[in-house]
């Protein structure tokens, strides 16, 4: 559905104001580029958004980022309307924090990708998935699952700060502004620096 010459100013203002770490001109690129993203998607949504699908091929095309279940989570944590698709809101809204967040935005946006079942946890179950997931090459010489076991242990060792064998925002948040590599611990969801 094309929208009036008003209709888009409108949009683009009240984005420009809601996506702060975006300027005008930005907002309008990332408008058009959502419209272009609509139109190559199925029509099943009316125009107002687009599928997975799109988000996942886009993701990967322009970020690289090719992990499956990060990129469905990554799908789950931009969708704020949970209804499977991603509206211009959603769309420009998601992008300020993955391009340009604050370190407070990057961190709870990350746990949100971690916390697999929403829990407000990351548990041993859920970090032994994202780790198994973002090991390529693991040794010959013994069970796979195991050395994965023993990297969980560790992370714990370094993470869980109120010791109750899972990782809670706050002992996540603490772990990362004392080192801020384990901002991605868990695998990659943010885009490269490039």
């Amino acid at each position: 559905a094309a929208m009036s010459r008003k209709g888009v100013k409108l949009l683009v203002d009240s984005l420009t104001q809601s996506a702060k770490h975006f300027s005008r001109s930005e907002v309008e690129c990332l408008v058009n580029h959502f419209d272009t993203l609509v139109a190559r998607a199925s029509s099943q949504f009316a125009g107002a958004g687009f599928d997975r699908t799109v988000f996942r091929d886009t993701l990967h095309s322009a970020f690289g980022m090719t992990d499956n279940v990060v990129l469905d989570r990554v799908f789950s944590t931009f969708d704020k309307g949970n209804n499977g698709y991603i509206t211009v809101v959603e769309w420009v809204e998601g992008l300020a924090v993955l391009l340009r967040g604050t370190l407070e935005e990057k961190m709870k946006y990350c746990f949100t990708i971690y916390d697999l079942n929403g829990d407000g946890y990351i548990s041993r179950e859920e970090m032994f998935q994202m780790l198994k997931n973002s090991l390529l090459i693991q040794p010959a010489d013994e069970e796979p699952d195991e050395g994965i076991k023993d990297l969980v242990e560790i992370v714990l060792k370094k993470m869980d700060y109120d010791h109750d064998g899972k990782l809670s925002f706050e002992d996540f948040e603490q772990a990362v502004r004392e080192e801020k590599l384990l901002l991605e611990a868990f695998g990659p969801c943010l885009p490269d620096i490039k």
